[in-house]
């Protein structure tokens, strides 16, 4: 029905029989597309929302038949489509819809919401397409902001609050201010507390529980007593235990990137797939974007976003800002984003962290689908159209697929092609083999792709935790959802900095132990849902990431004295062959973690980075290094996320070599400007 009255609109066909008898104010014709002010309306025989926006000079009569056309294609409303194309500000759509509905747009003076109002959900107003914002002068009609003015709309909210409103149109952008606004204590204890409260063990804002604290006195005790009663002995216990260790965590990656090397020339998502979608299967999308202390890179980041190949009528951004960040959010105004883009400021409040502000986002998010995106992070422009044709072609069990992430500035300093290199194995091997093997994948930090309802099961991100995506997708493994990937990568800044690098290192390596400690509380639990492979493969990944950069140093000044010394002097505090053991463990460990990191050099065709893989035991040393500061914070400052500062390189984020996906190959880098 909505197609031929659209059709019957375009082409001036006869109208009046598609007239829905009554409405709200005598004489209004309507015809609502759902919840984004776009709604078709006629006073009598006035014109519809095309001619009215014509008529008030809003748009211009190309303008008007050009969204019709894109309308038509998309399904998308009116008012979006003009909106979305920059030809239309929200407030002027606003405006005349309130003018065809004899509103305004004014803000009503309003008194005290009442106790009603404040009970309210803000995500089902949201939801609904509303937002109570007071009380009239009398104090006895609740004044209430909407998109959706229709009278079976007036009569859900009459319902909800048990009393009489006045309706004050606005736009689906101020409606979500307006709950913003009145909601800000709400949103920001949701944001905060909403995962500890429903699950406290899943969450990390207690590093340890009860049972964990005395297993972890009783361990101390029996460590001191072990050394304090045969100290040889305990020593070799020890270091055997740290070198195999280190060879577990490097053997199980190594084992599991040649199953992911067995997909390098499989296409998650095929062109066919992408020919299939057309516009009008396109969900709206969200894409929430944290920003802190981001002032110098608002700029491109709009720039970026720009070049996303989406309709930008069903494209919601939300850049997520920190209340006392006062420069970035100066930046973000000054920048001029497009209308899809909307500033969200994330009330001031600890745990300051990049997840609490994503939870807010999470609450204000229309989309039916969310990714996430760094403020430096360049995405593939059909990243999103990839992500739609992967979960069209997963499970409804599949909450989250994963993009491949690397980096433009590979070349620009040692620190930078050894990220490289590390990041183009995880991504291209690591990730894709556990997808093969169903094995829990933990989330990179950005360019995570999100089915909405199925985020908000999972009760959003852990607010403290500071690898908080890890965190995610081994909570969604453990309740029996699936984490998988696509093939479309994300370029970034690759850290320069040497003291950056460690402080965005501890903090990762800080989180994989706060994940394993969170995981491991209920150990019987998370292998009867997540299934024993599962859960050992949880153990070896996130655990024995961290144990294996916490040994490199013991295991390296064990190398070191054995080199030096004249050989039998260890004989007196351990026997040569556990010696030996270590030796080999940590010569096998790194040789193969060498191997892989050449690996993922050939995979993006980057081959002057082989040589440099010959490097790999030097920058596990300063893994090492930023593993113990990690242990050390975890005790003292748990919860302090160390903000990585980006922005440092030198490096043009268009100039770097020939983009390619995750198969190697160059994409077709189509855009499309906001």
């Amino acid at each position: 029905v909505r197609c031929r009255w659209r059709n019957a609109v375009r082409f001036g066909a006869e109208r009046d029989s598609w007239r829905r008898p009554g409405s709200l104010l005598g004489g209004v014709v309507v015809e609502m597309d759902v919840l984004t002010s776009a709604s078709t309306a006629r006073v009598g025989s006035a014109p519809l929302l095309g001619e009215l926006l014509v008529e008030r000079g809003l748009v211009t009569a190309g303008q008007r038949d050009d969204a019709l056309e894109v309308q038509q294609r998309t399904g998308s409303p009116l008012g979006a489509v003009l909106v979305g194309a920059g030809a239309l500000r929200p407030q002027d759509l606003a405006a005349t819809l309130a003018h065809a509905w004899g509103s305004t747009t004014d803000h009503p003076p309003a008194g005290p919401l009442g106790s009603t109002a404040h009970a309210l959900d803000p995500q089902w107003l949201l939801a609904q397409g509303w937002a109570p914002l007071g009380r009239a002068e009398d104090g006895t009609v609740l004044v209430v902001s909407t998109c959706r003015p229709t009278e079976a709309f007036v009569a859900e909210v009459r319902t909800a609050v048990g009393e009489p409103v006045r309706l004050h149109v606005g736009s689906a952008w101020q409606v979500s201010r307006a709950v913003q606004q009145t909601y800000r204590a709400e949103l920001a204890d949701r944001a905060t507390t909403a995962l500890w409260r429903s699950r406290p063990s899943a969450s990390a804002r207690a590093v340890l529980d009860r049972r964990q604290r005395l297993g972890g006195v009783v361990l101390v005790v029996l460590v001191v007593a072990a050394f304090a009663l045969a100290p040889r002995t305990a020593f070799s216990v020890l270091s055997v235990a740290l070198s195999t260790a280190f060879l577990l965590g490097i053997g199980f990656k190594f084992v599991v990137s040649m199953l992911g090397a067995r997909r390098e020339h499989d296409a998650v998502v095929t062109q066919d797939d992408l020919d299939a979608l057309t516009d009008a299967d396109l969900p709206v999308y969200t894409v929430l974007v944290p920003c802190y202390r981001e002032a110098g890179i608002v700029g491109q980041l709009v720039a970026n976003l720009g070049a996303l190949d989406y309709p930008a009528e069903k494209l919601e951004i939300l850049l997520l800002l920190e209340e006392d960040d006062h420069e970035t959010i100066a930046a973000a105004k000054a920048s001029a984003p497009p209308h899809s883009i909307t500033l969200v400021i994330t009330p001031d409040g600890l745990p300051k962290t990049k997840p609490k502000a994503c939870n807010v986002g999470l609450v204000l998010a229309r989309g039916e689908l969310l990714v996430i995106y760094d403020a430096e992070d360049r995405p593939d422009p059909d990243q999103l159209r990839r992500s739609v044709a992967g979960f069209a072609k997963s499970g409804p069990q599949t909450v989250c697929l994963q993009a491949a992430l690397n980096y433009y500035n590979a070349d620009e300093n040692l620190l930078t092609r050894m990220f490289t290199l590390e990041y183009s194995f995880w991504f291209d091997y690591m990730l894709p083999g556990l997808d093969r093997t169903r094995m829990p994948i933990p989330l990179g930090g950005t360019s995570n792709h999100f089915r909405t309802d199925k985020l908000r099961e999972l009760g959003g991100w852990d607010p403290y935790n500071v690898t908080e995506d890890a965190d995610l997708g081994i909570r969604a493994a453990a309740l029996g959802y699936r984490v998988g990937v696509i093939d479309s990568t994300t370029f970034e800044e690759a850290n320069n900095a040497y003291g950056n690098w460690v402080r965005q290192r501890s903090r990762w390596i800080k989180g994989y132990l706060q994940t394993t400690l969170v995981h491991l509380r209920h150990p019987v639990e998370l292998v009867r849902t997540a299934g024993l492979v599962q859960a050992l493969a949880f153990c070896l990944l996130i655990g024995g990431t961290a144990a294996s950069f916490l040994a490199v140093i013991p295991l390296y000044l064990l190398l070191v004295v054995t080199a030096l010394l004249p050989p039998g002097t260890l004989s007196g505090l351990t026997p040569g062959w556990v010696v030996w053991l270590d030796l080999a463990n940590l010569l096998l460990g790194n040789g193969l973690m060498i191997w892989v990191s050449m690996m993922g050099a050939f995979r993006r065709r980057r081959y002057w980075l082989v040589p440099w893989a010959l490097l790999n035991p030097v920058y596990w040393v300063l893994h090492s290094v930023a593993a113990y500061k990690a242990l050390w914070q975890l005790v003292t400052r748990p919860h302090y996320w160390e903000k990585t500062a980006h922005g440092l390189s030198t490096v043009d984020d268009d100039a770097h070599d020939e983009p390619l996906d995750s198969r190697g190959l160059a994409p077709d880098l189509r855009t499309q400007t906001l």
